[in-house]
């Protein structure tokens, strides 16, 4: 498991993301519709293939929860999903240049995104979560319990922003003791080795990637849910694309009616995730 797999949801990218963003034209295009993706008999889907297990590239091929999903989806509508790798940092103005037409690889709801392109409803949880040692899971079943305890965090990550207002607000209900300490690390797996090795007590990071690790890692880990902001994941499409995004809600509604999609869940990430029906509101 390397650094390169797990980092790119880093806060050092923001800026090169939203500079991206900046460059996207305002004006409307001509939409795609669902007739030309079936005379075209695929549906191009932009990724980054370096997140397992979202999107990730296994003997030359890009496999995971989201082509697995999306091979489904498009069953409906007779095509296949091609995927296509991408810089994450490019993939919105690639989207408007006509590169695919989609975009995959667990993209949070965001203010600057939902202005960007149109979102649909959630297919995975992206809010951030509490990687413990498994034999600590009957003393830490909440991120209060973080209570006196040290606490890793990787550099420049979400949680390495978002530590202090959890490590007050434990204080506040705790009355006064927040995290003892808090260890910065390079790269999330150093965070995780010293987790295994009881230099800190947890881990934050977002919960797929906090759910993987622990499937690939089994009976050695344990998550704690319900750590800051509850967030999710959408499927990406032209602001233009409404037929697309309508189709979209669809396929991920009669799937989550269905239990297929709770059942990938199971496959890929060893947890179901709590999905809302609608996009929430995004502060």
């Amino acid at each position: 498991m390397t650094e390169s797999l797990f980092g790119r949801r880093r806060v050092l990218a923001l800026g090169a993301g939203l500079a991206g963003l900046a460059s996207v034209p305002l004006a409307m295009a001509q939409p795609t519709t669902l007739a030309a993706i079936r005379q075209a008999g695929k549906l191009r889907v932009g990724c980054e293939a370096t997140y397992p297990p979202f999107t990730y590239r296994d003997a030359g091929r890009i496999v995971g929860y989201d082509v697995e999903l999306a091979t489904e989806m498009c069953a409906d509508l007779g095509v296949t999903p091609e995927f296509i790798d991408t810089q994450w940092s490019g993939v919105i103005p690639a989207l408007y240049a006509g590169r695919f037409d989609i975009i995959m690889s667990s993209m949070s709801y965001t203010r600057a995104r939902m202005e960007r392109v149109g979102f649909s409803i959630p297919y995975a949880e992206a809010g951030q979560a509490l990687l413990i040692r498994a034999r600590d899971a009957n003393s830490i079943k909440a991120i209060e319990d973080m209570s006196g305890k040290v606490l890793g965090v990787k550099l420049g990550s979400p949680g390495e922003t978002l530590h202090p207002r959890i490590g007050q607000a434990i204080a506040t209900a705790r009355g006064g003791a927040g995290f003892r300490e808090v260890k910065t690390y390079d790269e999330h797996p150093a965070a995780y080795l010293a987790l295994a090795q009881g230099t800190v007590d947890g881990v934050l990071n977002t919960l797929p990637t906090l759910a993987f690790v622990m499937k690939s890692q089994p009976g050695r880990f344990a998550v704690v849910r319900g750590v800051g902001a509850d967030n999710w994941a959408g499927i990406a499409a032209r602001k233009e694309d409404v037929e697309i995004v309508a189709w979209l809600d669809a396929r991920i509604t009669a799937m989550k009616v269905s239990g297929r999609l709770a059942a990938l869940q199971e496959k890929w990430f060893g947890l179901r995730f709590n999905l809302p029906d609608g996009i929430p509101p995004v502060a």
